[in-house]
């Protein structure tokens, strides 16, 4: 069903081009056009994707680069979906050379209708677009190496999915954790900020007495500690008494809570159910799945010189959270998650794949604590530090940098993704006009 659904973006992409080229009155004409309306209906499309009924950015084309970091600098220009355009663009461009030197050879089309004014321009701005990422990334790899850092600890617990919530695991994996912490701090330098994965604590703490023992590690090794935890609040005043959160909370060096972050994205029929006010025979689904309350704050969490914004479980794909947190101040971006539910599939590698980028379009270290893995650390130009492998239980540590500069994808260039999508129906506009001025000149002949 959900590969029925991804599947129409690209049915719509092949219908909206063949729409836009049909009418072309070349070879020639339909190929440079393809250069302009082909990178902009797939970005904008892409873009819809990650928005429509709550959205689902899996895996756009730009994520394919994860691993090349001198390609990806301009996203903290327009964010991934710049990316994504720029490898459109570059197909595009090289469809139009195949097209000039081989196909239209063999054809009767007329040589003079491929201009190279147009594939020239789309070589000029994919140039500037290089020279930029090469600049920035020597630019920001020096404000990295003289930046202030912090030793950071991600703790990797490996817990199976099918034990997690067990209530006689529970312990068991209090102690896990407490013990894979211990290792981490037995170095020469001792990490001043741990973070846990998400739902580490497979209880409400507030009532929970195996709470205690972790309050103790953390006021006896003075860390500060960000850890996931299923969190319910009471409020008798309001409609909803008592509300459940997939939180994160952190405890400071003295082992109190000091801060929560609510999760803010939730997962559709995972975390909570959609229109379940009006769809009133839906409510034993609810029951079944639960029904989580979002969260509605931006503010990073305070650590002393680290200032936490926090992403739970797959708001890492969603670049406005990360964003927001970092235009609230945030000096570091913690991702903390269970991939867990995906076994040994593809998926936490593309999860993995997708934060690198939050780190580029911000310029913010990004550590991410995993269940299962990948556990590591992004630095801001997107190369990875360190990672962990999948399904190993172990805790590692990295001086992390603290950048606090700002990014043009900070300010407006997020939009970018809408200017393609808004772009689409204006495209359509000037076909119809082309359209009726062609019939309209056939007529009067």
């Amino acid at each position: 069903m959900l590969a029925a659904y991804m599947a129409i973006y690209i049915t719509l992409f092949c219908l909206l081009l063949n729409h836009l080229l049909i009418r072309s009155r070349s070879r020639g004409q339909a190929a440079a056009l393809l250069l302009l309306t082909a990178p902009v209906v797939w970005t904008g499309l892409d873009f819809l994707r990650g928005w429509l009924f709550t959205g689902l950015p899996w895996m756009d084309l730009g994520y394919a680069l994860y691993r090349q970091p001198l390609l990806i600098q301009a996203a903290d220009l327009g964010g991934h979906h710049l990316i994504t355009f720029s490898v459109v663009l570059i197909n595009a461009l090289l469809f139009w050379l195949l097209d000039r030197i081989f196909i239209s050879r063999s054809s009767s089309s007329d040589d003079s209708d491929y201009h190279f004014g147009h594939p020239m321009t789309v070589f000029l701005l994919l140039s500037c677009l290089g020279g930029y990422s090469v600049v920035r990334y020597q630019q920001i790899s020096s404000e990295t190496a003289t930046a202030d850092t912090a030793l950071v600890s991600a703790v990797q617990g490996n817990i199976e999915q099918s034990k997690k919530w067990s209530p006689t695991q529970k312990e068991k994996t209090v102690e896990r954790y407490l013990s894979l912490s211990a290792q981490a701090l037995e170095g020469e330098e001792k990490p001043e900020f741990m973070v846990w994965p998400e739902t580490a604590l497979p209880f409400y703490p507030a009532r929970e007495p195996l709470m205690n023992r972790v309050r103790t590690f953390v006021r006896k090794n003075e860390i500060h500690l960000l850890t996931g935890s299923p969190y319910f609040t009471v409020s008798p005043e309001n409609k909803k008494p008592v509300t459940y959160s997939n939180s994160a909370l952190l405890l400071n060096q003295e082992g109190r809570l000091s801060a929560r972050y609510n999760k803010q994205h939730l997962v559709p029929f995972g975390e909570y159910v959609p229109l379940r006010t009006y769809l009133w025979f839906i409510k034993p689904l609810v029951e079944l799945i639960g029904d989580f309350t979002p969260g509605d704050s931006f503010e990073p969490l305070d650590a002393d010189t680290i200032q936490a914004g926090v992403l739970i479980c797959f708001e890492s794909i969603f670049p406005d959270i990360a964003r927001r947190e970092t235009v609230k101040g945030a000096n570091l971006l913690v991702n903390l998650t269970n991939d867990a539910w995906y076994g040994e599939s593809s998926a936490p590698h593309h999860s993995w794949a997708m934060t690198v980028f939050r780190a580029v379009e911000n310029r913010r270290s990004l550590v991410r604590s995993a269940n299962t893995g990948i556990s590591g650390f992004i630095n801001p130009t997107g190369e990875i530090q360190k990672e962990s492998p999948l399904f190993k239980a172990q805790a590692i540590n990295a001086r992390t940098p603290l950048l606090t500069v700002h990014t043009v994808f900070m300010h407006g260039g997020y939009r970018f993704g809408v200017l393609c999508l808004a772009l689409i129906p204006f495209l359509l506009y000037l076909s119809v006009l082309k359209q009726q001025k062609t019939i309209t000149t056939e007529r009067s002949r």
